[in-house]
C-alpha cells in the first residue's frame, strides 16, 4: 500500500518543478506555515489572494492581497494552493469551483505539529502505516486510511473527497450509542459535541462530564447547559499527568500549553474516570491526543469505552493513536472516517 502511494508526485515536488505562477489562497496562521516551507524548500511563490470580500488595501508576507480575477488578468494560467482551513460548505464549493479553472492543490501542513507528513515522513513510518493499514476494522477505513496519505502526500481533492462520509454513517453504524451512556467529553468547547452526543441519543443519557480548559469557553459551555441533571463541567485539560500549566487562549479553538497566561489544572483521563463510568468517550484536545493515551490504561482495559479520538493535529497521529489504544486493549476494533473538511481535518479513529 505504501509502495503505491509514494509512486505519487508529492504537492511540494511539483511545485518546485512547475514554470507556472503559483498563487497562495489565504492570509492566515496556516499560509505563513505553507510560506515557511516554500522557503525552505525554495519555491518561489508569485502571490497571495484572498475571497473577494476579505481582499481589502492590505499586504501578507510582502505581497500585496489581490482577487483571483486580479491574478487571472495577470497571468494567462497559475497554481493556486490553499493555505486555509474550511467545512463552511459554501467555501468549500467555491474552492472546487477554482480548481475546475486552474491546478489547485492543498499542502499538507499540521495544525499542532513540526513535522510535516510528507515522503520522508511516509518512507521513515513506513512499517507503522502498514501495521495500523492492516489492523483497520472494515474496508471503508482502509480506503479512508490510503486516501489520507495520497492527499497528505499530493494535495490533490480527488483523494480528499473519495471516501468521505457525514456523521450519521460513523454514529449509526459504528458507535451506535444508547439511551443510557455516561458520556466523557474531553475538549468540549463551548458545547457542540455535548450537542451532537444528545442529538445520537435523543437526548437520553445517564450522565455527561464535559471538560474543557479555556476559561472563556468554559463559562459558556456551562451556559449553554443550564439546569441538566447529571451534568458534571470540569475547567481542565488534558494529559499524561496530574499537575498546574499555563494555558493560553489564542483564538477559538487553538488553545495551547504555554509559558505564561491562566492558570490551569491538568488531569489524566484515568483519574476523571476514577468515580465516573465512562461509556463513550470522545478527545479533541488540540494535539495532546497522544498525551492522553499515555495515562487511559485503566479506562480503556476495564471499562473499555466507545472512543472518537481526532487523528489530524500531528503528523504522527494517524499511526500512533491506533497503535497505543491497541496496545491499551487489543480488543478495540478500530475505524477511521473523514468527514467533510478542507484540509483533511476532522479525521477520527472510531473504536469499539
Amino acid at each position: 500500500m505504501i509502495e503505491e502511494i509514494l509512486k505519487n508526485q508529492s504537492a511540494w515536488e511539483y511545485l518546485k518543478s512547475t514554470d507556472l505562477p503559483i498563487i497562495l489562497y489565504g492570509t492566515g496562521n496556516g499560509a505563513d506555515r505553507v510560506i515557511d516551507e516554500y522557503e525552505r524548500l525554495g519555491i518561489k511563490l508569485s502571490g497571495v489572494m484572498a475571497s473577494d470580500g476579505f481582499v481589502r488595501d492590505r499586504y501578507f508576507r510582502g505581497f500585496k492581497v489581490k482577487s483571483v480575477s486580479d491574478f487571472e488578468n495577470e497571468f494567462s494560467d497559475f497554481v493556486i494552493t490553499v493555505g486555509f482551513a474550511s467545512q463552511r460548505e459554501e467555501v468549500i464549493e467555491n474552492i472546487l469551483n477554482l480548481s475546475k479553472r486552474h491546478k489547485l492543490l492543498v499542502p499538507c501542513v499540521p495544525a499542532f505539529d513540526k513535522a510535516f507528513l510528507n515522503r520522508e515522513f511516509i518512507v521513515s513510518h513506513k512499517s507503522e502505516l502498514e501495521r495500523v493499514y492492516s489492523m483497520l476494522a472494515d474496508e471503508k477505513s482502509k480506503l479512508v486510511f490510503s486516501d489520507f496519505l495520497n492527499f497528505s502526500l499530493t494535495g490533490e481533492l480527488s483523494y480528499l473527497f473519495a471516501n468521505e462520509t457525514n456523521k450519521d454513517e460513523a454514529f449509526y453504524n459504528i458507535l451506535k450509542l444508547g439511551e443510557n451512556e455516561s458520556y466523557l467529553d474531553l475538549g468540549a468547547y463551548k458545547g457542540d459535541t455535548v450537542d451532537e452526543f444528545l442529538h445520537y441519543t435523543g437526548g437520553k443519557y445517564s450522565s455527561v462530564k464535559a471538560v474543557e480548559p479555556d476559561k472563556k469557553s468554559f463559562r459558556k459551555l456551562k451556559e449553554h447547559f443550564p439546569d441538566k441533571d447529571n451534568f458534571y463541567f470540569v475547567n481542565c485539560g488534558i494529559l499524561d499527568e496530574n499537575k498546574t500549566v499555563y494555558f493560553n487562549g489564542k483564538s477559538g479553538r487553538r488553545n495551547a500549553i504555554s509559558d505564561s497566561g491562566d492558570e490551569t489544572m491538568v488531569c489524566t483521563v484515568d483519574y476523571l474516570c476514577e468515580d465516573f463510568p465512562v461509556t463513550y468517550l470522545k478527545a479533541d484536545i488540540e494535539g495532546c491526543e497522544n498525551e492522553m493515551l499515555r495515562c487511559c490504561e485503566r479506562t480503556f482495559s476495564v471499562l473499555k469505552p466507545k472512543l472518537n479520538i481526532a487523528a489530524y493535529h500531528k503528523s504522527e497521529d494517524i499511526y500512533s493513536i491506533p497503535l497505543k489504544i491497541l496496545e491499551l486493549n487489543p480488543d478495540y476494533k478500530i475505524y477511521l472516517r473523514h468527514h467533510r473538511y478542507i484540509p483533511c481535518w476532522d479525521l477520527n479513529y472510531y473504536c469499539i
